[in-house]
Order: structure tokens, then sequence, then C-alpha cells
């Protein structure tokens, strides 16, 4: 039994290391499956569900399976599942990655970045329980863990897609000598997590502070004497309309500035991604943010920053550097 054990993981080791043509759609196939485990992650806070297990990590109550008797155990249960089958999947996309490409190249970095950063939201998702930061928890600590969460969120579905696209055959990413180029899209790639985070707060206060009606919603929003939550969604509309026009801006230059296949196409959907999600946040916003506008709004939220990030890979290849300076 021993023997046959060993013989089908060298087999299956030896089929991951000659697969490398395979190895970008399961990429990109662990890329959609974070999305999904985000999107439910936003359905246990949208649902009051984060205390579902208690405060306890990483049992539920005091079992590994607990007894299902509250609906809000069932959604914060199914996303701490969500998240373990996450993490395997991960190293999984680590050891091919390792099998399939030789050293130094940047598939190998961006898959070992993005199970670092799986980790780094395991242990945020921990704090959140084990302190307290959850249910109606209206503490500037949760904000701040809340926040770091969102923010390494982000980096996750980067590494993730940045895998994908150097296992593609993507050239490695510069940032020295690429002129306005690169000053345009660091400034996206700032902009956009900050309106992430935003978005993040503003969550919060729609779940904790829920208004009965769109007058008395935004009529809160600049009434003295509100919980600070509901004065900080205020910001988020506004620096969402700021950074899409920035973004719009960008993508243009980029189009102009590197006129290759992926930066037209990856610039189209930037251009795209970014009005649908302007309408999903007026509808969010109209309908007082339910559960299912918000899990939309954050979806498409999601896809617009993997076209981001994947916008800057397309635009800052190093042979362009190399070619230009020639």
């Amino acid at each position: 039994m021993k023997f046959q054990a060993q013989r089908f993981w060298r087999a299956l080791l030896s089929r991951l290391a000659a697969t490398r043509s395979h190895f970008p759609t399961y990429a990109w196939i662990v890329l959609g499956y974070n999305i999904l485990v985000i999107v439910w992650g936003q359905v246990v806070l949208a649902s009051g569900s984060g205390d579902g297990c208690g405060d306890r990590w990483p049992l539920c109550g005091d079992h590994l399976i607990p007894t299902f008797k509250r609906l809000a155990t069932v959604i914060e249960y199914l996303h701490r599942l969500s998240t373990g089958v996450d993490t395997l999947l991960l190293l999984i996309l680590v050891g091919w990655a390792f099998l399939a490409f030789p050293k130094r190249h940047p598939a190998r970095f961006g898959a070992l970045l993005a199970l670092l950063f799986t980790f780094f939201e395991a242990l945020l998702g921990a704090i959140l329980v084990l302190f307290g930061l959850v249910d109606k928890n209206t503490s500037v600590a949760r904000v701040i863990a809340m926040s770091a969460h969102q923010s390494n969120t982000l980096l996750l579905l980067a590494s993730i897609a940045l895998t994908a696209w150097w296992g593609a055959g993507g050239a490695r990413v510069q940032w020295r000598d690429q002129g306005i180029v690169a000053k345009l899209l660091l400034g996206l790639l700032i902009a956009v997590p900050i309106v992430a985070i935003s978005g993040a707060i503003a969550g919060l206060a729609d779940t904790l502070y829920p208004a009965h009606n769109l007058a008395q919603a935004i009529g809160d929003d600049f009434r003295s004497g509100k919980p600070y939550l509901i004065h900080l969604r205020t910001f988020h509309p506004f620096l969402a309309i700021i950074v899409m026009v920035f973004a719009c801006y960008v993508a243009s230059r980029i189009w102009q500035l590197r006129p290759t296949l992926h930066t037209k196409r990856y610039a189209q959907r930037v251009y795209l991604l970014f009005l649908i999600e302007l309408t999903a946040g007026i509808i969010n916003l109209s309908l007082l943010a339910p559960i299912w506008a918000r899990g939309l709004h954050l979806l498409i939220a999601d896809l617009l920053w993997v076209n981001v990030v994947l916008l800057a890979a397309a635009a800052l290849p190093k042979h362009y550097v190399a070619t230009r300076n020639a």
C-alpha cells in the first residue's frame, strides 16, 4: 500500500511538471474561486454573521463541526470551510509552479506571494474573531483591522492574477525607466485600494446603522451627532467618482502610449467595469444596500482591481525598457 501511494504521488508530480501549459488555466480558476470566497465574506458581514461561531477560532464554538442551530453559524462556518479549501488550492498552485517553471521564474514568486497573503488573510480573520471585532462592535480597532483585511485581500488577488499572467508567458514587470506610464499606473494602483477600503467602511456602517429610507440615510450622513462610521461612509461615493474619472484617463493614456493587444484589452475592460461598478453603486445606494446588491458591488470591484493589475503588467514589461534604451 505504501509503495502504491509513493508511486501515485511520483506520477502526479511528474504529470504536473509536464503540464506547464495548463498551469495558467488552473491559476485563473483559483483566482475565480478566491473572488467567490471574498464575496461570501461580504455576505458574512452584511448578514451580521461574523459571530456565528462565537469568539473561537479555528473551532466553531467548541466543536470542529458545530450544530447548526442558527443561520449565522451556517454562514460563518461555510466561509471558514471555503478559506480552508482555498489554502489547499494555493498549496497546489505553489507546488505546481515550482515543478513546472525554472528557478527565478516570476510565476514561482507570484504563487509564493499568494500563499503568504492567504496566511495573512486567515490571521486577520482570526484577529477579528478572537478580539471580538465582529457583530455590533463599532470600535476604531475594528475599522483598522477591516482596512488591513481589505488591503491584504487586494494583494492576494493581485498575486494570483500575476501568477496566471506570468505562467502564460507574460513578461516580468519593471517600474524603473518607464516614465509617465509607471507614474500613472502607480497612482491608479494606490487609488483603487483607497476606494475599496472606504467601501468596506461604508458597508460596515450600512450593516450597523441601517436606514429605513434613502432620505434618512443621506440626512444621517450630514447630521451632527451621528456615529463616526456614518460620517465616514459619506466619503466613499465621492472618492469612487473621482477615481473613476482618473482611471478612465489613465486607461486612455496607457492605450495611447503602449498600444499593444493586451493593453487595449485591459484598458477597455477598465472602462467598462468602472461604468458597471458605478451603476451597481447607485443601485446599492438606492436600495439601501441589500445583501445581494452589496455582493454584486464587491464582485465587480474585485474584477475591476484584477484588470487594473493586469493593465499595469501588460504596460510595464521589462523588455520594453531594454528595447527603448537600445
